[in-house]
């Protein structure tokens, strides 16, 4: 087997074997599961050692699976999947080793679920074949529905339905134009086929680019969440489990963006370049919209949850900006939210199995009784909001940097979202953790354990690494960056016949109108970002 489809499986292999294991073997089924994901990480890093700086698909490995309707097992990673890969195999094996003391009940099918979630994300993220990448996103709603349906709080039934139809909604109007694709390459090359390097050359009129461009976005824009597709992460993320909690914005949020990274904007680059002003205006309302009702949460998980959805915003605006620093931003804001808001879940995990509330009320002097606990928390916090010398720092900077360069208003408008989310973060962290002990229970709280701090240790270990030297991150992004751009921005998209023909030219922040029609075959003009 071959090392991306070993990193994709193994999981799956080590959910089988839980199935032997006693019922009530709950440390042996722990242990097992941790060590799975553990070996899964180790063997990730192997992508990385031996991925070349280029702009090319590599570790790829293609095998028919379903011949008479074109369908084959492709699979493949490039600067644009790589890390987020890595993402996936380093987040699993801390949210199982924090879950050691938190999941009591349903131990085995609690792991099984973990495994089986891991396999579809990473192989989201490797998937070269429409059909196959379908499989896995699908894939991904059955563990997560368990996970928050069995293991989370009052109202899990509800946050469970509601992320379901969500999810579901975007993804069937997905598959619709998955098929609608296939089919059009057999009527123009008389081959079915779903392989995605066949389907980027499939020739489309502007209305059915437009269509179809719509279809996938609004399944990607549901996953980010994008505003005003936000309103089921809130309830699942309060009512899941932490775990559920850490996988769903360390990594599945990630689903949406990097779907428009790979499939929607290359795909179909005259519809991508028309909906430039459409997403980046819904992008900055989801970056002051997300700040502005996390600062009047009561429930810390419910602020982080919000938060999410000003930080998104930012990946959204860095895609949809099109320049370098902004994509290679948005990426990597992509992995920072994935470390700093995941380790934020897992904190106030942390507290509410100490205290059972999350209410900001109920806290106060933590620093006096807690103090690791408080420094790692107030190091998380500065990541989120950006501090320089953190990895929340890098991010923002190159996307705001991409919107001012491609127009001034972006990037100030953004740049709110980075104040709000200053204020917001900071005045949460002074009512937790400063000031007098207002309640007695706080007074006998336990600092962290040597296993919780080992769960943190690596987290922190990135943070600063990622903040302090971006190069080799960035490095490995930009060959694939710099191909996507050029996908996006010089592709040509020959329209179908008698279709109406126009011409969109991309302008830079001095000129009068972000897209310019004409007449002519659909092209979009290069220059510089």
């Amino acid at each position: 087997m071959d090392l991306v489809s070993l990193v994709t499986f193994l999981p799956v292999f080590g959910a089988v074997a839980l199935l032997i294991f006693p019922k009530r073997s709950d440390d042996a089924i722990r242990t097992f599961t941790f060590l799975i994901t553990l070996v899964v990480f180790f063997l990730s890093l192997k992508l990385l050692t031996g991925f070349e700086t280029n702009a090319d698909m590599q570790f790829v490995q293609r095998h028919s699976w379903i011949p008479s309707l074109g369908i084959f097992y492709k699979v493949g990673i490039d600067g644009l999947s790589v890390f987020l890969v890595l993402l996936v195999t380093f987040t699993m094996p801390i949210t199982v080793l924090s879950a050691f003391k938190a999941v009591t009940e349903r131990v085995k099918e609690f792991h099984v679920c973990m495994l089986l979630l891991e396999t579809a994300m990473i192989g989201a993220f490797v998937a070269l074949d429409l059909f196959l990448f379908y499989v896995f996103w699908e894939l991904m709603l059955i563990p997560m529905y368990f996970l928050i349906g069995m293991w989370g709080g009052e109202r899990r039934v509800y946050a469970t339905v509601k992320f379901f139809i969500y999810t579901m909604l975007g993804s069937l109007l997905m598959l619709v134009a998955i098929i609608f694709l296939a089919y059009a390459h057999k009527q123009q090359a008389g081959v079915l086929t779903f392989e995605l390097s066949q389907l980027y050359g499939v020739q489309l009129t502007s209305a059915q680019q437009w269509l179809i461009f719509l279809a996938f976005s609004l399944s990607f824009a549901i996953k980010v969440p994008m505003f005003p597709f936000h309103t089921w992460l809130p309830d699942a993320h309060v009512e899941a489990p932490t775990a559920g909690s850490v996988i769903l914005a360390g990594v599945l949020l990630k689903m949406g963006g990097y779907g428009f990274l790979r499939f929607a904007m290359p795909m179909f680059p005259e519809a991508a370049m028309r909906a430039i002003p459409l997403i980046v205006t819904l992008a900055i309302i989801g970056i002051i919209y997300g700040a502005l009702v996390a600062m009047v949460q009561k429930d810390v998980k419910k602020l982080v949850a919000y938060s999410s959805v000003s930080h998104l915003g930012f990946v959204m605006l860095g895609l949809f900006v099109l320049n370098v620093q902004a994509v290679e931003g948005a990426i990597y804001q992509m992995l920072n939210h994935g470390l700093s808001t995941g380790a934020l879940f897992l904190l106030v995990g942390v507290i509410y199995e100490r205290r059972h509330t999350r209410m900001i009320r109920d806290f106060g002097g933590l620093t006096k009784v807690m103090p690791i606990y408080a420094t790692i928390f107030m190091i998380v916090t500065l990541s989120s909001i950006g501090l320089p010398l953190t990895n929340g720092f890098v991010g923002e900077f190159l996307i705001l940097i991409g919107a001012f360069s491609r127009n001034p208003w972006w990037g100030a408008l953004a740049a709110t979202g980075v104040v709000l989310g200053a204020i917001y973060m900071l005045w949460m962290l002074q009512r937790v953790f400063f000031g007098p002990i207002k309640h007695a229970a706080n007074e006998t709280l336990k600092d962290l354990s040597l296993r919780e701090m080992t769960v943190f240790a690596p987290i922190i270990g990135l943070i600063l690494f990622m903040g302090v030297y971006p190069k080799p991150f960035l490095d490995r992004m930009e060959p694939a960056v710099n191909k996507f751009i050029a996908e996006v921005k010089d592709k040509r998209t020959t329209l179908g016949q008698g279709a109406e023909s126009r011409e969109w030219t991309l302008v830079d922040s001095q000129g009068e109108e972000l897209l310019q029609e004409s007449e002519s075959n659909v092209t979009v003009e290069r220059g510089e970002p």
